[in-house]
């Protein structure tokens, strides 16, 4: 059950998030990761000390080289820290992977609080990116900054999910892992509905990389024919098998266990 995902990321020096925790959970969940780098970042679990950015039009010749050759079963993007390279990854897309699946990670702030989403290109990553991902993955702070609304509970996430629909995304994996409280609850909202996913929180400093990590497994999963639930539950499924197993590495907000072995039913 292979399928071939390319990653449009930043790359993270650390090895936790970024390019690299994309490249582990496609490969750990029996897919095919291919890339196209929009920056080069200088970090570790303690922060992002510097970003690089990559020049537009040779992120859209990573992209296009690979998908005139290898070809893509479905799309994932991470960091696009800028208008310009938002805009190129999109340009991209329609010219050369029109209608493919795309998994969205709005990735706007690092687990260590660093800022990786320049403050003039949130509306262009509305107008751009949301409208063509199949499921758009933010957390509660990235979806407050969409959208202007305050996120407090259960039922502002369900108001900033639908929020979110007005605005154009086609489905949306709301995850509440920065509310307070013993559970953790992620929302899918799509035009079918809501599923709701429940798990007792995981008391742990090892976060780094779960959002990119989560938005990869789904990826893998529409890559290899899943339906967007299935590959949601399988990818929650991993991201907390990868948590719970953290090798506990560094000062700061630690990686997962991206080779993590799971149960193969709960792999699909």
């Amino acid at each position: 059950m292979k399928g071939r995902v390319l990653i449009c990321a930043g790359s993270d020096s650390g090895g936790g998030a970024g390019i690299q925790a994309d490249i582990k959970a496609v490969t750990a969940l029996g897919a095919f990761a291919m890339t196209a780098i929009t920056a080069l970042t200088a970090q570790n679990t303690l922060g992002v000390q510097g970003v690089m950015g990559v020049e537009p039009d040779f992120i859209r010749r990573q992209m296009r080289c690979v998908l005139e050759d290898l070809g893509a079963d479905a799309l994932k993007t991470g960091m696009l820290h800028d208008v310009a390279t938002i805009e190129a990854v999109c340009d991209e897309i329609a010219e050369s992977a029109p209608g493919l699946p795309l998994v969205a990670d709005p990735v706007m702030v690092a687990t260590s609080g660093s800022r990786l989403l320049a403050d003039d290109a949130m509306e262009t990553l509305r107008a751009r990116l949301l409208p063509i991902a199949t499921v758009i993955t933010p957390n509660i702070p990235e979806a407050e900054a969409l959208t202007g609304l305050s996120i407090e509970d259960e039922a502002g996430m369900r108001a900033a999910a639908e929020a979110l629909m007005a605005q154009g995304a086609r489905a949306v994996l709301l995850k509440g892992g920065h509310l307070t409280g013993p559970a953790l609850v992620d929302l899918l909202v799509t035009p079918q509905g809501v599923d709701r996913y429940e798990d007792r929180r995981i008391e742990t400093r090892h976060t780094h990389g779960t959002g990119c990590t989560l938005a990869s497994a789904v990826a893998a999963g529409l890559a290899q024919g899943m339906a967007l639930e299935p590959a949601v539950r399988r990818a929650r499924a991993y991201v907390r098998a990868a948590i719970l197993h953290a090798p506990g590495y560094g000062a700061g907000h630690g990686p997962l266990d991206h080779a993590v072995t799971m149960d193969p039913a709960r792999l699909g």
